[in-house]
């Protein structure tokens, strides 16, 4: 992993406050080379998984269009480190330019069918899931061999949007993208009914113990990943946690016993 230009977290904090007021391309230009070793330890990870076909630099590119538009977006104010709120920005960024791309070879397709296939007939015979080791002499491939399929073959699975889905009678043919369910987006009344729950149950808690909720229940992150948000160790972070859970209990029991005198 390429380490970052040594530069004191004091100066990077300056960085920030001044892109925050000026929102200037040259001090922007500052935080992306600072950052930017965080693209290629990403692009890296996900390179080591891919096909020989697909090109480090071109998922290099992406993330740094990722890393781009986290410091665009990144509101310094929240207190959350930029480098976890930039992390899922980058991988996504790189999975969209791959999801764009058509890289996955017939050839890889087809030796992909056949491992299904070979994967399939076997079953059937043994009555288990077969190993590996099975696998690879009922392909007749070298263990290397089938271990170095198996990784292409999980890139299969990745399709391209723009391929045509089915013809129409009007001029525009219907698309992969025109039909695929868009899991990103959110129900207008589950996301203010989010909001309002999460506005209740954070209330009167302070600012260190409204992030550790949201950041646990509402943004998914583990113990670990908010103490390095927080500057605090996992163990403390996990005291607060509990010492908060008894809080909201105690709270919660309040409301309903005021609910059944009402």
């Amino acid at each position: 992993m390429t380490t970052a230009t040594a530069v004191d977290p004091q100066t990077v904090h300056k960085w920030w406050k001044q892109f925050a007021r000026s929102r200037k391309d040259a001090i922007r230009n500052r935080l992306i080379e600072h950052y930017l070793h965080l693209v290629r330890y990403t692009a890296e990870r996900l390179y080591a998984k891919l096909p020989e076909e697909v090109e480090l630099d071109d998922l290099i590119s992406a993330g740094t269009f990722g890393l781009v538009d986290a410091i665009n977006a990144f509101d310094l104010s929240r207190g959350v480190k930029f480098e976890t709120y930039c992390a899922q920005r980058i991988r996504g960024a790189i999975l969209d330019e791959l999801r764009s791309m058509d890289w996955v070879p017939r050839l890889v397709r087809a030796r992909a069918h056949k491992l299904d296939r070979a994967r399939g007939e076997l079953e059937m015979q043994l009555g288990r899931t077969p190993s590996e080791r099975e696998l690879a002499k009922k392909m007749r491939l070298s263990l290397t061999e089938f271990r170095k399929l198996q990784r292409d073959a999980r890139a299969v699975g990745l399709i391209r949007l723009s391929r045509k889905w089915f013809e129409t009678d009007s001029n525009r043919d219907v698309r992969e993208i025109d039909v695929l369910e868009d899991k990103r987006s959110e129900d207008p009344f589950e996301h203010f009914q989010r909001k309002d729950i999460r506005d209740w149950v954070t209330r009167g808690l302070s600012r260190a113990e409204r992030l550790i909720i949201i950041l646990y229940y509402f943004e998914g992150m583990t113990m670990k990943e908010i103490g390095e948000t927080l500057a605090l160790s996992e163990s403390r972070v996990s005291q607060m946690h509990s010492a908060i859970l008894d809080r909201l209990k105690h709270h919660l029991n309040r409301g309903r016993k005021s609910l059944q005198i009402q």
